[in-house]
């Protein structure tokens, strides 16, 4: 039977983990506000349209594993900066589609030469290739044990 509780030394390695996760978000925002004036989310969503091309809404929402509410008002404030487009398919709202204009995929380049550097410096360097496949293990783990 388990504790309520966690161990010490899991207590150690979550507040570790919150740590190092909040602290990363703060950086990335802070490195692509300061780069070309993207949030977190608008980069996420530049991401999933340039990895996966045009998307409808509803695709797009579970790719990100956000709520359809949250995806409409980030694309609409995308659209006003000129970075999304969305056709919208009859009158079918989850059938709308969004994808990239060019203003979105120049925004993406720009950003993308800071962020893969902030990554690469923070989470990456100074791993061994053991340590980095056990880092991959461990995330593998929890996102099984989370996707149910």
């Amino acid at each position: 039977m388990y504790s309520v509780w966690l161990t010490a030394q899991q207590q150690q390695v979550w507040r570790k983990y919150l740590a190092a996760t909040s602290l990363l978000q703060t950086a990335m925002h802070r490195q692509l506000q300061q780069d070309c004036e993207l949030s977190l989310a608008d980069y996420d969503v530049l991401v999933a349209l340039s990895e996966r091309g045009e998307q409808r809404v509803n695709e797009l929402a579970d790719t990100l594993g956000w709520e359809q509410s949250r995806l409409s008002h980030q694309i609409r404030r995308m659209r006003g900066r000129g970075l999304v487009q969305r056709r919208d398919s009859g009158d079918d709202r989850r059938g709308a589609s969004v994808s990239l204009t060019d203003g979105g995929r120049t925004t993406l380049e720009k950003a993308a030469a800071g962020h893969v550097e902030l990554v690469r410096t923070t989470v990456f360097e100074g791993l061994s290739p053991t340590q980095l496949e056990a880092f991959g293990e461990v995330l593998d783990a929890m996102l099984g044990r989370l996707a149910g």
